[in-house]
């Protein structure tokens, strides 16, 4: 087939929720679009030593597919990625996947939306991109890269294939997936340089093996994980709270410092890692063995951004510089910039991106005025420093699933008005956050200096708002029964 009432864009977490979710609502003429070989998105694509989440595993996962196996409080890469498979496995869209499909364009063409792809044409009434943020790795283009003569590669990407034992490596970026590889790589590595732009906070991760006893115990009583699930979001959503009123932040950073005065005994270390804005300005982050693995005596921190690569040495803005065999980057996603949205067309060939200008905006971080029948999953001015994705896109589902059974064989385009007034609501509400005014340069700041990726209020708010379906806000043509989505 290549004709569908609902495409999908992306087989991770949040494609594969959509297409359980809209299966469930009797939507049968559906498939979902991977470019890769296996599902799994950020966490196929994630493979580096080390990689888990920073979300307690109660909370990530969906909430009507609940995993008591969890091994580890903090689940790591390989058991979420089983746990992805599983789910969608167990719920049956596993073959509605066609792997190998990449989408280079969609256009919606006044009726439909006409994709090109690696496969070739597909068309759909409604597209629904499950693509998310952290897809694409940022690789910052630094003078003489490109004749370095070693290995190169971003933690998104990771050469299995090298071997890193005694090599010389440079570390370009301390974010969260930095974190989390450094102190697996230092101990196998003759020398590590770490680039430090911007030293981060980095709080103790309660994180622990999961015992057997209660494994068995929330296999056996669904109300203990709900028990569990409902204790995880009261303690998220505190710190969430905090991110609001970011003077409470300030006292958590004393656990954080702490942390970092009781690790690192060398004053001139630890002040190049002591921060110098508000916790939560950036991205939070855990780790009970970071600050170990940059005491090592291998291991060399330069507290400063990265200027330029000359032969196979890797030059700091300061003047410092550094032998490398090979580097590795950190360094993040295309978050704000996200490769789907150069790619995505409205009936006029105006892409996502013409639209945007670099400030992404969408109606309660899903719909786009302008584009009809198309829904984003994960979108702009929808991220939390605290919750789980999962929360996040499960809102979203509950609105998009409302959206496509009202559409029945017409389509829904939300008004300008209504996506005005939900950017200017959150917008009014984000300068009291931790987000604006911590004092820092994140990710979360666009090109044009807006914040185009925090939700500046509660979860619970989030969850409501978001997941309601206004048909008010919509402009409804060719209205016909939901039967019509249904192929027997």
């Amino acid at each position: 087939m290549r004709d569908y009432e609902v495409l999908v864009i992306g087989a991770g977490a949040s494609g594969l929720g959509a297409a359980i979710r809209l299966t469930q609502a009797g939507v049968e003429s559906l498939a979902v679009l991977e470019k890769a070989d296996s599902l799994g998105g950020t966490w196929r694509d994630n493979t580096y030593p080390g990689c888990a989440c920073d979300v307690p595993s109660a909370l990530y996962s969906y909430s009507f597919a609940p995993n008591p196996e969890w091994s580890r409080a903090f689940a790591g890469q390989d058991e979420i990625r089983a746990y992805l498979r599983d789910t969608a496995g167990r719920f049956g869209v596993t073959g509605r996947i066609r792997f190998g499909v990449e989408v280079t364009r969609a256009q919606w063409t006044g009726a439909r939306w006409e994709l090109e792809t690696s496969d070739g044409r597909y068309t759909a009434r409604i597209l629904v991109a499950g693509t998310g943020p952290w897809h694409e790795p940022r690789i910052p283009d630094l003078p003489g890269l490109g004749a370095f003569p070693g290995e190169v590669f971003h933690s998104a990407r990771w050469n299995h294939d090298y071997e890193l034992a005694g090599k010389r490596v440079a570390v370009i970026g301390t974010g969260a997936s930095a974190v989390q590889f450094v102190p697996e790589i230092a101990p196998e590595v003759a020398r590590l340089h770490l680039f430090q732009r911007t030293a981060q906070w980095v709080l103790p991760k309660p994180d622990h093996a999961v015992p057997g006893l209660e494994r068995l115990l929330l296999r056996q009583f669904p109300a203990l994980r709900r028990a569990l699930r409902s204790a995880e979001y009261g303690l998220m959503e505190t710190l969430g709270y905090g991110f609001r009123h970011p003077w409470l932040l300030r006292q958590v950073q004393r656990i954080g410092l702490a942390h970092l005065r009781l690790t690192v005994r060398d004053p001139e270390l630890r002040q190049a890692l002591t921060p110098d804005y508000t916790l939560g300005c950036k991205r939070l982050l855990m780790s009970n063995n970071y600050y170990r693995a940059l005491t090592r005596s291998t291991v060399d921190v330069h507290p400063t951004a990265v200027r330029a690569v000359e032969g196979s040495r890797v030059i700091g803005a300061d003047g410092s510089s550094a032998e490398a065999d090979a580097i590795i980057f950190g360094t993040g996603f295309h978050i704000l910039d996200m490769p789907v949205s150069a790619r995505v067309f409205d009936a006029d060939g105006r892409s996502l991106d013409d639209h945007w200008q670099g400030s992404p905006q969408a109606y309660r971080g899903t719909s786009v005025a302008g584009f009809p029948n198309l829904y984003l999953l994960l979108g702009p001015s929808l991220g939390t420093g605290h919750t789980s994705a999962f929360m996040i896109m499960e809102a979203q589902l509950r609105h998009v699933v409302a959206a496509v059974l009202r559409t029945g064989s017409g389509s829904l385009e939300v008004r300008r008005e209504a996506q005005d007034r939900f950017n200017a609501e959150v917008q009014a509400a984000l300068p009291g956050t931790v987000y604006q005014s911590g004092g820092c340069s994140s990710y979360y700041t666009d090109v044009n200096g807006r914040n185009s990726f925090s939700w500046p209020f509660s979860t619970g708010r989030l969850r409501g708002q978001v997941g309601a379906f206004s048909e008010s806000d919509y402009l409804v043509s060719e209205e016909e029964s939901a039967d019509a989505l249904s192929h027997p």
